[in-house]
């Protein structure tokens, strides 16, 4: 065959191939056998492979796997992907109804959606091409699974349209490949895999593409992250506008115009659930309208326009055979069943959290005793109560210990709080956990470095503090169970890369008592670097938004310990970062600008800006960008459809602009 006639010949084989598979793994409507399918790929990998120039990025071909890879790159999310907040009962989804008509009226439809058990990701599409995937990972974030996410046959490659678009959707395992992965695993005595979740999750981590391609995975899109000029006005449009570029979405959705029917669909689909041929662990709820979720906003964590019911936690029978204590990085001894291993809503459970001595008590829980178990959101495990008719007289009454079960130290109760508490801080499992806390994936988020590596090395005395982490050798590493040169080579360059990392990772790696990731990046923003925060009195602290007493003492007791003084000296001596490398913050008195210093708010839709650049621009002029109208307002951004926030603003006689005048200022 020459050049031109193989050309052709593969140009045809890969559109047929492709129709082939939308028609098999989208439409779930196969046109031909899988043996003839077969055949016809075997004939186009023959052409490839005699003519390489001719294999194409969206070839058939290259779904099967590539070369291995030696680690996953992060990918910054150019629109956070944030959490869903949740609900358990009717009662909860009618107050989430009641906020959404408080912020945009009456005149609200809601999409209901099955909540998929997989893993979220992003796909970044240039000119109808798949350029990129990416996890989730901690909302801003995530890790470049592209090799891996081509593997899924129901992913488009190439678009319907040469369209440009972030879109974002629900990696899963079907419980038919699911049932199929561990039963192979089993052969090879290998551990299986607890759930579908899991394993979808694991095999989007393989280094290895060729395993995720043997996996069988699938995916359904459930939005797009910014809709730019498409037009589209609502989400139940931008679904449909997924479909028609070749996008696998699913078709169990309803739109509906009332929370009442938003909890009959909910109601229907907790009876529904085991028939699906993949697990799904509730229902997502979300406002229709675009304008109408803009004008609603976001938390720091999660959109107010939606929300997610959680269905009912299984409910099942085990036994309690121990109760095991645990210490913390902040010294509260916990302590946690140790259960006889059951099946709880599709995981194996053999440990649950009993929070402390209060509730041992107040539920009567004895070693020994049958106890009732459930996982609270078809996640955390937890102890519903004891079937104290079932005892036999040789259950063992539980005591908490008087002294610290790790180093000995006499434990203490701190006045308003029901937990012990270990206040020595020399205590190994202290410091153990604060390592553990320290590589975490929302602090310094060490690739490598898990719980199982940090206890090792701990016990190992290779470790002492977190200043130790990058002192770390590549002999000490090697010698440890189950790490190999390329494991180690990749750990090494993953902890020299975090020095790099912006000011508010290390603040919350380093556990300063009641400073979560948040304030962390709060006080990174305000102060910039950690000498000057930690030369900040209280009076500075509690005068920044968020920062209360409590946590400003906690803040001055920390950077006033001698001992923390002198970590801060020896991890800037090793080279990591201390300052802040995000958006710097203006300050009113910075900036000679209309909008310094002034409280703004947004409303409606904005033609010429989205509500994000908007936002970005007023607060790099000094200006503060709040989501509600309040008496503390200097001024309303109003957009077209602006709806109650613009009433409001009107009713307390706060200024009022359009966005051709906050341009207009804005170019000044």
């Amino acid at each position: 065959m020459d050049f031109q006639s193989a050309e052709k010949k593969a140009k045809d084989l890969q559109n047929l191939l492709n129709q082939y598979s939308y028609d098999y793994h989208v439409l779930d409507q196969p046109t031909i056998p899988d043996a003839e399918y077969d055949r016809l790929l075997r004939e186009l990998l023959e052409i490839e492979e005699q003519f390489p120039e001719l294999q194409t990025a969206d070839s058939p071909t290259q779904r099967v796997g590539g070369e291995t890879l030696s680690m996953f790159h992060k990918v910054q999310h150019t629109i956070p992907m944030l959490s869903l907040g949740n609900a358990f009962d009717d009662q909860e989804l009618r107050d989430f109804d009641r906020r959404v008509r408080q912020g945009v009226g009456d005149n609200v439809s809601y999409v209901c959606e099955l909540k998929i058990d997989g893993l979220a990701v992003s796909l970044i599409y240039e000119d109808g091409m798949f350029i990129r995937g990416a996890t989730r990972g901690d909302g801003t974030t995530g890790e470049d699974i592209t090799s891996n996410l081509r593997t899924i046959r129901s992913l488009p490659i190439r678009l319907k349209k040469p369209v440009s678009l972030e879109v974002r959707g629900e990696a899963f395992m079907p419980k038919k490949s699911f049932v199929a992965l561990n039963k192979a695993r089993k052969e090879r005595e290998e551990e299986p895999f607890a759930n579908p979740r899991n394993a979808a999750a694991g095999s989007l981590r393989q280094l290895d593409p060729k395993i995720a391609a043997s996996r069988n995975l699938d995916v359904f899109l459930y939005g797009i992250a910014d809709v730019g000029d498409t037009g589209i006005r609502s989400h139940s449009e931008g679904l449909d506008y997924l479909e028609q570029l070749g996008f696998k979405t699913n078709k169990e959705r309803r739109k509906v115009d009332s929370i009442e029917a938003v909890i009959e669909y909910v109601n229907g689909w907790v009876e529904k659930r085991p028939d699906l041929p993949y697990d799904i662990d509730g229902i997502v709820i979300k406002v229709d309208s675009l304008d109408q979720q803009a004008e609603l906003g976001t938390t720091a964590k999660s959109p107010r326009w939606a929300i997610a019911y959680k269905f009912p936690a299984e409910e099942v029978v085990t036994t309690l055979m121990d109760i095991e204590l645990n210490v913390g990085r902040t010294g509260v001894v916990t302590p946690t069943a140790i259960l006889e291993p059951v099946q709880v809503a599709g995981t194996t459970v053999g440990r649950a959290s009993l929070h402390n001595e209060d509730l041992i008590r107040e539920k009567d829980i004895k070693i020994g005793d049958k106890v009732v178990i459930k996982k609270a959101g078809d996640i955390i495990p937890e102890v519903v109560n004891v079937l104290v008719e079932q005892r036999t007289g040789e259950e063992v009454e539980f005591h908490m210990p008087t002294h610290c079960p790790e180093c000995g130290s006499e434990l203490v109760r701190m006045e308003g709080e029901v937990a012990l508490r270990c206040i020595n801080p020399k205590c190994p499992a202290q410091i153990r956990e604060g390592l553990i806390h320290f590589v975490s994936r929302d602090a310094m988020n060490i690739d490598g470095l898990g719980e199982r590596v940090v206890s090792q090395l701990f016990a190992q005395e290779l470790i002492n503090d977190v200043a130790d982490i990058y002192k770390l050798t590549r002999e000490q590493l090697l010698a440890l169970e189950r790490m190999g040169e390329k494991s180690v080579n990749n750990l090494l360059t993953a902890i020299e890369a975090t020095k790099a990392n912006s000011l508010e990772k290390l603040l919350f790696g380093l556990g300063i008592r009641l400073v979560g990731a948040k304030a962390a990046k709060t006080l990174a923003q305000e102060f910039e670097t950690i000498d000057q925060l930690m030369q900040a009195s209280k009076d500075e602290l509690i005068a920044i938004n968020e920062i209360g007493d409590k946590m400003a003492d906690s803040i001055v007791t920390y950077f006033g310990n001698e001992k923390v003084k002198e970590l801060i000296s020896e991890l800037k001596a090793i080279g990591v970062n201390m300052e802040y490398k995000g958006p710097k913050k203006v300050t009113a008195e910075e900036s000679d600008s209309f909008f310094a210093g002034k409280t703004i708010v947004l409303t409606g839709k904005l033609e010429q800006l989205s509500r994000n650049e908007a936002k970005a621009r007023i607060e790099t002029l000094g200006g503060n960008v709040a989501g509600s109208v309040s008496k503390k307002t200097d001024l309303v951004i109003a957009g077209e459809e602006a709806g109650s926030k613009l009433a409001k603003a009107e009713s307390l006689g706060i200024e009022v602009w359009n966005e051709e005048k906050m341009l207009e200022e804005l170019n000044k």
